[in-house]
């Protein structure tokens, strides 16, 4: 399933660059304002995680947490943290690589109740890692090798959807189904410069000046969005589970719509939703709408670029169509602020919840015989 939005974003700085400048991208001869895939993608994450109710981490931290779930459990502070450092070492028959502070040297992506079984591990094996503790380096790994990989390899909806590179744990790499564009904005557009001050309260009447002054740096403008979802990677991923499968991708395809990145909210507040959204159900390939925007969109008469962006979009679609012929496409449609519907964006719907349902029921038709 493709999904497409026109989203306009007034003053913000959804995602910074290492000096805090939004970040940016040179298309079509016009440089514009971007928000990267990884950016958008967390928070898609975290909303999916919540509505399924099983959330994953992607952390180095392991060792710590399971040393603190064990001190929560009246383990001595050296057992504990000698306890997660095993946890680690016997991760492969290698172990798997930790740096000074003994934090994993790679991020493992695991869902959070698994820190909860490492911890029952390590109970079940405490006599041996008491008596490891007091041989020191030369103990080597003491816990179950197999039961230690399976809850770092274990999954998660998230997981099956968005996919986890893991090297150094062999079988644990999951090929995501989903993929997510960087977003950028539809026309020409640079970052601002903002000068501001914060007031000292408690300043006397004859005081002059501020208490702070700095600068910082924002944009605006209307972005052009991109994502897709695999059906097929989907279902493999979630073992068949056909009923799975569609609450991951109606959560998915929500919080595509209605997510925004967090970056800088409590200065910007920049809590928009799209005004155009398109989605489309392929069985061949997924097809971005994103070559509507290599020339820049130029503001209409009003002054805006929304209003033109939707209907450059329009446009290419219907020029997309034509080119091949309407072929792979089992369904597509949209819904947007316009009163009058785009003929070549498919059936108009009135709301993003009538989209999204009847995108979801033609990806992923309801079995009637429990969801497999």
């Amino acid at each position: 399933m493709d999904l497409s939005a026109i989203q306009s974003v007034p003053v913000s700085n959804l995602n910074r660059d290492d000096l805090g400048s939004p970040k940016s991208v040179r298309y079509g001869n016009a440089n514009r304002i971007r928000v990267s895939s990884q950016s958008w993608k967390r928070v898609m994450r975290h909303g999916v995680e919540q509505d399924l109710g099983e959330k994953a981490a992607r952390t180095r931290l392991v060792p710590a947490k399971v040393k603190s779930a064990l001190v929560a459990a009246g383990w001595p502070e050296d057992l504990a943290a000698f306890a997660g450092a095993q946890v680690v070492l016997s991760a492969t028959k290698k172990g798997l690589a930790t740096e000074a502070a003994g934090h994993t040297s790679v991020l493992l992506f695991l869902p959070e109740a698994g820190i909860d079984e490492l911890a029952r591990i390590c109970t079940e094996h405490r006599e041996a890692l008491e008596q490891g503790l007091a041989k020191g380096k030369k103990a080597g790994a003491l816990l179950p090798s197999d039961r230690i990989e399976e809850v770092l390899k274990r999954r998660t909806a998230s997981i099956s959807l968005l996919g986890r590179m893991l090297a150094e744990l062999p079988g644990a790499n999951v090929d995501g189904a989903a993929q997510v564009a960087h977003a950028f904005t539809t026309h020409a557009s640079e970052p601002q410069r903002d000068y501001f001050t914060a007031v000292d309260d408690w300043l006397g009447a004859a005081d002059t000046g501020s208490g702070h002054l700095d600068t910082a740096e924002f944009s605006a403008g209307v972005f052009y969005r991109f994502a897709s979802v695999n059906i097929t990677d989907l279902l493999s991923n979630l073992g068949g589970d056909t009923k799975m499968a569609r609450s991951v991708l109606s959560s998915f395809a929500d919080h595509f719509l209605m997510s925004l990145p967090q970056a800088k909210k409590n200065s910007t507040a920049p809590h928009t939703i799209p005004d155009l959204a398109y989605l489309a159900v392929r069985t061949h390939r997924p097809v971005s709408l994103a070559a509507a925007f290599e020339t820049p969109v130029t503001a209409d008469r009003a002054g805006g670029f929304s209003r033109p962006s939707r209907q450059a979009l329009a446009d290419y679609a219907g020029q997309v169509h034509r080119l091949t012929g309407n072929r792979h496409r089992l369904f597509h449609g949209h819904a947007g602020i316009d009163s009058d519907p785009y003929d070549s964006l498919g059936t108009a719907h009135q709301s993003y919840d009538e989209l999204l349902s009847a995108a979801v029921d033609a990806a992923l038709p309801e079995t009637g015989d429990g969801g497999r």
